[in-house]
């Protein structure tokens, strides 16, 4: 597993905001981290990246925000809350639409995921340092995390 470590917000923010450039629709990331690791403060970096204008904020209690108004749609995901759902809430029409799916808790919807994905894991450090390790599913996106990290 490959792995960033960044010093600042602002450094995660600016992690997002290159992982943004190398993203397409219909690709799907995962982020895990524990409370306040900063898996939204990464994602909103990548809404940066994008060009969305709007303020992102966490889903947690909406489960799924759609943001349109960059070059490609965001979906910013929270399946915390689906632990124990039985429901399907059309995860595929995400997963193979027009934008790009950023899920957080994404082990609670496995089943629904895609093989080819990113999965990213924010580690907490210290107060400001987190640790991204990243473990790319599918050949484009071992090109996205080389370039990434090179």
């Amino acid at each position: 597993m490959q792995q960033i470590n960044t010093h600042s917000m602002e450094q995660s923010v600016e992690l997002g905001k290159k992982l943004a450039k190398l993203l397409k629709p219909g690709d799907v990331v995962t982020l895990e981290g524990d409370l306040g690791a900063g898996k939204t403060t990464f994602t909103k970096g990548i809404a940066l990246g994008l060009g969305i204008k709007q303020t992102l904020s966490s889903p947690t209690f909406t489960i799924i925000k759609e943001y349109r108004d960059g070059q490609v749609p965001l979906y910013h995901m929270d399946a915390y809350r689906l632990e124990y759902a039985e429901e399907d809430l059309g995860f595929d029409e995400y997963f193979s639409g027009d934008g790009i799916s950023i899920v957080e808790w994404a082990q609670f919807i496995e089943d629904y995921l895609p093989a080819d994905r990113l999965d990213i894991v924010v580690a907490y450090q210290g107060e400001h340092e987190r640790t991204f390790h990243f473990k790319p599913s599918g050949k484009h996106f071992e090109q996205a995390v080389a370039e990434l990290l090179s």
